[in-house]
C-alpha cells in the first residue's frame, strides 16, 4: 500500500512539467459568489490537470472588484504567476465608481464562461411569475428590493433594463448591492428583499433545496439546468449574459504573456474544465488572444452605452 502510495504520489509529480508555474488568483470579491467560484474551479482543474503544482486563492473584495484589481494593478506589476478573475461585473464598476484603474492597467488573458442572470424569489414569496414581480415595481418601484452583486455590475444592469423595458424609471429602482453572493443569498432567504438577482448557477443549490423559485432567466434562450422562462418570452425586451475572464498582470513581456494564455489555454481544453463547466452551468464562451482582445474593448463600449442609457452612468 505504501509503495502504490508513494508510486501515485510520483506519478503526479512527474506529470506536471518542470518549468509549471505556481499561480495565485485573485478574486476580488467575497466568498461564495462567482469570481470566487471561479477562481477556486481554476485552482482546482489547474492542480487537478497537472498544468499547475500549487495554486492559491485571494480574496479581496469591494467596489465591484475595483478594490482587487487597484490592489492587484499596484502589487502584480511584472509577476507572471499573479492572475485575476473578472468580467461583465467589473466592467460596470469600474464607470460607475470612476475607478482610477481599469482592465487597460492588465493583461487580458482570455474569456472563460457564461452565464444566464436569475431573478429568483424565495418559495414562499406570493410573487409567482415575472410579470407579478414587474406589477408590483409599476405600483411602487421603491417598495420592490433586489438584491444583487455589486452597484453598476450585470445584476444591476439587468434589473434597469428589465424596468425600462416595463415602462419604470430605472432610476427609481431599489437595488441592495452586495459584495458576495453569500450576503445577497442570506438576504434573499431571510425575506429581508423582495427578490434576487444573480448567476444561475449560484442559485440552483437552493432551487434543487426547494428553498427558492427562479421565475425568469436573461438570456434569448432557456438556459440548461432550469425551466424558468426567459424575459424575452415573459413580454420583456431584454438579453443579457453575465462573462467572467481572467487577467495576468500588468507590464508581461511578450514571452509572459504567451505562456500564462498556454496555461489558461490548457486550462480551457482540459476535461476536468468541461466537466466543471457542466457542473457549474456555466456555457463555454472561452475565447482568447487577440480576438479576445477586441471583444472586450467592444464589451466596455457597449456596458457604458447601456450604463448612460439607464442612469447609472452620467
Amino acid at each position: 500500500m505504501k509503495f502504490t502510495m508513494y508510486g501515485m504520489a510520483l506519478a503526479a509529480m512527474l506529470a506536471i512539467p518542470a518549468h509549471a508555474t505556481d499561480y495565485m488568483i485573485m478574486a476580488p470579491a467575497a466568498p461564495g459568489g462567482g469570481w470566487d467560484s471561479t477562481a477556486r474551479s481554476m485552482q482546482e482543474v489547474l492542480q487537478s490537470e497537472g498544468i499547475s503544482g500549487n495554486v492559491q486563492v485571494q480574496n479581496v473584495p469591494g467596489a465591484g472588484g475595483t478594490v482587487g484589481l487597484a490592489q492587484f494593478v499596484s502589487t502584480a506589476a511584472g509577476d507572471p504567476a499573479q492572475l485575476i478573475v473578472g468580467g461583465y461585473v467589473m466592467v460596470g464598476a469600474i464607470l460607475t465608481n470612476a475607478s482610477p484603474v481599469s482592465l487597460a492597467d492588465v493583461t487580458p488573458i482570455a474569456r472563460l464562461t457564461g452565464e444566464a442572470v436569475a431573478i429568483a424569489v424565495p418559495t414562499a414569496s406570493p410573487l409567482q411569475t415575472i410579470g407579478d414581480l414587474v406589477d408590483a415595481m409599476k405600483a411602487d418601484p421603491g417598495a420592490v428590493s433586489w438584491a444583487g452583486g455589486s452597484a453598476g455590475g450585470v445584476d444591476h444592469i439587468t434589473v434597469g433594463l428589465l424596468a425600462k423595458a416595463a415602462g419604470i424609471d430605472p432610476t427609481k429602482i431599489n437595488y441592495v448591492a452586495f459584495s458576495g453572493g453569500g450576503e445577497a443569498l442570506a438576504a434573499i432567504l431571510g425575506n429581508q428583499v423582495t427578490a434576487g438577482i444573480s448567476g444561475v448557477g449560484e442559485f440552483l443549490p437552493q432551487v434543487e433545496a426547494g428553498t427558492m423559485r427562479i421565475l425568469a432567466v436573461s438570456t434569448a434562450e432557456r438556459w440548461a439546468g432550469t425551466d424558468a422562462p426567459t424575459l424575452k418570452e415573459s413580454g420583456f425586451d431584454v438579453d443579457v449574459q453575465n462573462w467572467r475572464m481572467v487577467a495576468a498582470a500588468p507590464g508581461l513581456t511578450d514571452e509572459q504573456k504567451a505562456a500564462v494564455t498556454a496555461d489558461i489555454d490548457k486550462l480551457a481544453m482540459s476535461a476536468g474544465w468541461k466537466s466543471m463547466l457542466e457542473t457549474k452551468g456555466w456555457a463555454n464562451t472561452y475565447m482568447s488572444g487577440a480576438d479576445f482582445d477586441a471583444q472586450l474593448a467592444k464589451e466596455v463600449e457597449a456596458t457604458t452605452a447601456v450604463l448612460k442609457d439607464i442612469g447609472l452612468v452620467k
